[in-house]
């Protein structure tokens, strides 16, 4: 079993999950006592989510890069980075290290494959939802049509990540107003939903919605179990 290095704090809400998901996957795979290889190394997301809202994304990618070569250097054999937002940097943090990190979009584009969906809508911070290093690489390496919600939609739906989820509150209201947003995408032709911040599963998860839902942390969490006991799940890239 390879060590994972985790590097989570983005928020530590939904770095918890992560750590349960990879532990209850190795456990139903191997069974018995087994538990995961895991290294954590987990970040004060006040400096990171600074560094976010003034665009100083090369000072975050430096320190996630040196976060990555730590977790390296202690013993991991694969990278996990638990956030979507933060794969913005993902170029820098590959550069710093001889271990593969496993990218969040590649396991979810997989899932949504799998379940034969061509389109779908993506929720996620505004960094997600409206820049091009999320989207892009599920349209160019996975052939997948992406919509966004409009803008007072995404407006609140990154408001609720920062505000609430990440804060650890989850509100009926919030959870009510994504149902809208999704039944929105739903409209526009979107067949399915990636909930692409890794705190949204907190507000949704066992509420039915108007699409079958995507969650990132689960895929990732799985897609990393799968690579640590030396399994392929990825698909194929063009």
């Amino acid at each position: 079993m390879l060590p994972i290095g985790l590097i989570g704090g983005m928020s530590w809400e939904s770095t918890v999950p992560y750590y349960r998901a990879i532990n209850e996957g190795i456990r139903a795979r191997l069974g018995g006592l087994h538990s995961a290889r895991l290294i954590l190394w987990s970040v004060d997301f006040h400096d990171i989510e600074m560094l976010q809202r003034e665009g100083r994304w090369d000072e975050a990618g430096r320190e996630l890069a040196s976060a990555a070569s730590a977790l390296e250097r202690a013993g991991a054999g694969l990278i996990v980075l638990a956030t979507n937002t933060m794969h913005k940097v993902a170029p820098a943090i590959e550069a710093a290290v001889t271990v593969p990190l496993l990218h969040i979009a590649d396991p979810t584009a997989g899932a949504i494959l799998r379940a034969g969906l061509r389109t779908v809508g993506l929720l996620g911070t505004r960094f997600t939802m409206e820049e091009d290093f999320y989207a892009g690489r599920l349209r160019e390496r996975h052939g997948l049509d992406v919509l966004v919600p409009g803008e007072d939609d995404r407006a609140d739906v990154h408001r609720v990540i920062y505000e609430e989820l990440c804060l650890g509150r989850v509100l009926d209201a919030s959870r009510e107003r994504y149902r809208v947003v999704i039944e929105r995408l739903a409209e526009r032709g979107a067949e399915g939903v990636i909930l692409g911040c890794t705190e949204i599963a907190m507000l949704l998860e066992g509420h039915p919605m108007a699409l079958p839902t995507f969650d990132t942390t689960r895929l990732h969490a799985d897609a990393a179990v799968e690579l640590a006991l030396g399994r392929h799940v990825l698909p194929d890239l063009p």
